[in-house]
């Protein structure tokens, strides 16, 4: 008998590649492109597994070299040192989203004191943020994540949100309502 296949599911052979892919990077890259390479598999493998969520899980580009006129534009456009390197925008078993550092398995791979204090805000303001060094270790923080509940924000409907709007609309015209009748007596 046939079994069903889970739905988001990746094929076992696209798993297989991407796994493929991760090692051949790690033995093939220079140590600056190890985290750059692990990230890429990771977003590969989110996108491939959670296809209705893809737009969801993007990289913030505080990295890599940029003139001082370019980095004081940036810093004047808002760009923060410490911001994790890739988010999911999913509110999820009551945080507002998952804040992710990707960083390798190196000892010389550690948080910078601009990153461990953008965590302690992060962590503060509501979301759940982790320091994730392998693939297998990423998969496993984003399928227990994503089986999280969906948190009630992220539930509100455009019914309730026109719902609220009518309240509020019939709120202030029974104020300027209130008003002109007081003006009248």
């Amino acid at each position: 008998m046939k079994q069903a296949k889970p739905a988001n599911s990746l094929p076992l052979d696209a798993y297989k590649r991407l796994l493929a892919q991760q090692e051949k990077n790690e033995h093939r890259a220079r140590p600056r492109h190890q985290e750059s390479n692990l990230q890429k598999t990771c977003v590969a493998w989110f996108r491939a597994q959670y296809p209705d969520h893809a737009l969801m899980l993007f990289a913030v580009p505080n990295g890599g070299g940029r003139s001082r006129i370019e980095g004081a534009i940036m810093k004047g456009e808002g760009v923060t040192a410490g911001v994790a390197d890739l988010i999911l925008l999913e509110a999820r078993g009551g945080y507002g989203s998952l804040c992710i550092e990707m960083k390798t398995r190196d000892r010389a791979s550690k948080q910078r004191p601009s990153q461990k204090a953008w965590q302690a805000a992060a962590e503060r303001a509501g979301n759940k943020y982790a320091v994730v060094r392998t693939f297998e270790a990423f998969r496993d923080l984003v399928k227990e994540y994503m089986a999280m509940e969906a948190s009630r924000m992220a539930r509100i409907t455009s019914v309730e949100i026109a719902v609220a709007q009518a309240r509020m609309d019939r709120a202030r015209e029974d104020a300027q309502n209130e008003r002109k009748s007081l003006n009248w007596r």
